[in-house]
């Protein structure tokens, strides 16, 4: 028996990227396949449930060519505005190909991520992390004792890190997170269509002198990879780059960010991880869990009548699977919305699932780890700077995050 939904559609709109969890409670009970509107405007299918979101993230039928994207927007009405961002020289990334293009790209760039290769990045990471720790320490103690951790730890760790392993110069990194911010924003049009031209110039640049001027960095050996006589082209090669640099800060800014907010929000859980710090790498996997990176996986289109949930989506429409959601699924975690560092968290699904699954996951690990061992060694009185419900957090169904997170500190 199949039902498709005719009401009117959700609104994920300011109150639900504040708090995406009141209303996904409900769904998972309610309506596990809901209609939804995004707040630029894109009717979409939202998937609720664990079972579900893990079956759809590695269903064939949920297409993610970029190409077929833009015609399905244009009959749905999406205003010109708002497709540009899938015609761009950014959208050519393997987040928007299935196989056998997905396959040809990923290979390309795959064993510079494996966890041996990740493992070796080790000593740098925590060096970055020190200087940074050292940084929060004297930022402090020249003012009242309050920083904010996104800016002085959260961000930069990430971006350094990425930055130094694709070959990314250090003067425009800032100007990138303005970038990467406004793009996965809900924001105007107008601003993201100027930071995605803005980032494709940088980028192109960079690109271009990878090719004519290679190093030992990352980004050289992807614009000169070949495998079967294969090669990125010019176009590939920049958007991969921007893939990378994207997905490369913003998920371990956030993870951070949410981690670090979830621990001084809940005490008891914080007192156990400083009493036993072997802990860490499960607290990391719990706070991936718990409040991860990403809220809603990127966007994904039905090739044919996709029954799902005892609901049918027609051919042609757009299906958004709520990472966020299924995390917190009492049907696969007991108690979802309680943190808890002991808890068994395998298979969630913060970084996806199927072939799309986050290929710089180890990375994401390893860098979350060194963050939370040296902020709780060197700051054993970390505490919240501001009451947790005036936090904001930022205008993205993508991206789960906080605009900025106030902590006192004392060495």
């Amino acid at each position: 028996m199949t039902s498709t939904a005719t009401t009117e559609p959700l609104d994920l709109g300011e109150d639900f990227l504040t708090d995406p969890h009141a209303l996904y409670r409900i769904l998972r009970q309610e309506k596990p396949v809901a209609r939804a509107v995004t707040p630029l405007g894109l009717r979409v299918w939202l998937v609720t449930r664990y079972e579900d979101a893990r079956e759809a993230l590695n269903d064939a039928r949920l297409s993610k060519d970029g190409s077929r994207f833009l015609s399905l927007l244009e009959r749905h009405s999406v205003a010109p505005e708002q497709r540009a961002q899938f015609a761009d020289s950014l959208a050519g990334h393997m987040l928007n190909t299935d196989p056998p293009d997905h396959t040809r790209l990923r290979k390309l760039v795959s064993r510079a991520f494996t966890v041996r290769a990740i493992s070796r990045m080790r000593p740098r990471i925590q060096a970055i992390a020190d200087a940074l720790a050292d940084d929060v320490e004297a930022r402090a103690a020249a003012g009242d004792g309050t920083v904010d951790l996104l800016d002085t730890y959260a961000f930069p760790l990430p971006m350094t890190v990425i930055c130094e392993l694709l070959g990314v110069p250090d003067g425009e990194r800032d100007a990138f997170r303005e970038w990467s911010n406004t793009l996965l924003s809900a924001g105007s049009a107008e601003a993201r269509g100027a930071a995605a031209a803005a980032m494709a110039e940088f980028l192109g640049r960079l690109v271009a002198d990878k090719a004519a001027n290679p190093g030992e960095d990352m980004l050289s050996a992807i614009v000169q990879a070949s495998e079967d006589a294969d090669r990125l082209s010019p176009r590939e090669a920049t958007s991969m780059a921007f893939l990378l640099l994207v997905a490369g800060h913003e998920t371990t800014v956030n993870l951070i960010g949410n981690g670090v907010l979830a621990l001084l929000t809940h005490p008891d859980q914080l007192a156990e991880l400083r009493a036993d710090m072997s802990l860490t790498p499960a607290a990391v996997e719990e706070f991936l869990r718990f409040d991860g990176p990403v809220n809603l996986a990127t966007l994904r289109h039905t090739t044919e009548p996709v029954t799902i949930a005892g609901t049918q989506i027609p051919a042609g429409e757009v299906v958004m699977v709520a990472l966020s959601a299924a995390n917190r699924d009492a049907g696969r975690y007991p108690e979802p919305d309680t943190l808890d560092l002991h808890r068994d968290t395998g298979q969630h699904v913060a970084f996806g699932y199927g072939i799309h699954h986050c290929l710089g996951a180890p990375l994401a690990r390893l860098e979350g780890e060194i963050a939370f061992r040296t902020l709780l060694d060197r700051f054993p009185d970390l505490a919240l700077a501001a009451e947790p419900q005036t936090l904001g957090w930022r205008s993205s169904t993508l991206i789960r995050g906080l605009t900025s997170l106030p902590v006192r500190v004392r060495p």
